[in-house]
């Protein structure tokens, strides 16, 4: 097996240049690059990585713990972090919490002993009753909403203020009674919670009453609980003729139930969802939703984990980024 001496002498530079071509570093000449890399396709050299993370006392992997994979909006996070990590020559486990507590803090306990260089952590079942939990001896980023001002580094969704942009859309495309689908009530803070909060402003802001009969709190937020919303109002004669959905997941339930109530959508109804998913370009009508920019989120918490990791000895103060978003119009809140 070549070694990083014969691609010297192979290429006739010296074995720091070797290593500088192999590490990327910014002042080899392209020339001298190109007869590095030459020499090493000739060589079939490979890089050693395994020796070099252990050198460096790394593993080069970093953990992701998600509370559902099979549900859109985590796997399309889950690739998007993925991809975020390539780009800075880093793997990813992913590993599910089923948004249990417990399994919150168990990933955090555990992740140094499954040989994570750091880990970024979905939080939902965790409150900021948890917070001591976070004081870990290893480099951690918290996704989500449910702990602000903790001792570690924060990527969140602009969540009210997105809300608050879907609710308008559909004051501004005529609609008057405005629904929401949105998840349990509950004391702590959460993004169904703070979406309810932009909803609520949005309708105070037009002028519109609140209707307590117009928000409806589903257990799960699954496609079964916003296709039984859709179904109830139908039969009940609930005059809505908007409804905002916190996720894509229950507006697709929502306009399924519509659908089999004999209502149309735009047309009676308009339906405008959250997360801006892939599918919800293919649903009949498509979906409008927000898009809370998975990709910055994603390339932002590994960019912060990276930097825990490669300067484990600066005691900087814990960082919150919030993302930003666009509301993607589709046929959903079509004008009639």
């Amino acid at each position: 097996m070549a070694t990083i001496q014969d691609v010297a002498r192979e290429a006739g530079v010296s074995a720091m240049t070797v290593s500088n071509v192999i590490n990327g570093h910014p002042n080899v000449r392209p020339a001298t690059k190109e007869r590095v890399l030459a020499a090493m396709a000739r060589l079939d050299y490979r890089v050693n990585v395994a020796a070099r993370n252990l050198r460096k006392g790394r593993t080069g992997t970093i953990g992701l713990a998600v509370p559902e994979i099979d549900r859109p909006y985590y796997g399309r996070l889950a690739s998007a972090i993925i991809g975020a990590a390539a780009r800075h020559g880093l793997r990813v486990s992913v590993e599910q919490t089923g948004a249990v507590r417990e399994n919150e803090l168990e990933a955090l306990s555990l992740s140094r002993n499954r040989l994570y260089d750091g880990l970024i952590l979905a939080t939902v079942g965790m409150g900021p009753a948890d917070v001591e939990w976070l004081r870990v001896d290893h480099p951690l980023v918290i996704l989500g909403e449910r702990i602000f001002g903790g001792p570690v580094d924060h990527v969140a969704m602009p969540n009210v203020a997105a809300a608050h942009a879907a609710t308008r859309h559909l004051v501004e495309r005529g609609c008057r009674r405005v629904a929401i689908v949105c998840g349990p009530p509950t004391e702590e803070v959460d993004a169904s919670g703070l979406r309810l909060t932009g909803y609520r402003r949005a309708l105070a802001e037009a002028g519109h009453p609140g209707d307590p009969a117009l928000v409806r709190h589903v257990e799960h937020l699954t496609l079964e609980g916003g296709a039984r919303c859709a179904r109830e109002w139908a039969a009940g004669g609930l005059d809505v003729d908007g409804v905002f959905c916190v996720t894509d997941t229950v507006a697709t339930g929502v306009l399924r139930g519509l659908a089999d109530a004999g209502v149309r959508v735009p047309d009676d109804v308009k339906v405008i969802g959250f997360d801006n998913v892939e599918q919800s370009a293919y649903t009949v009508p498509s979906l409008s939703s927000v898009d809370p920019d998975h990709d910055r989120m994603a390339d932002q918490a590994v960019t912060l984990l990276t930097a825990r990791i490669e300067h484990p000895e600066l005691a900087t103060p814990q960082r919150e980024f919030v993302s930003t978003f666009r509301l993607v119009e589709r046929e959903s809140t079509a004008s009639g």
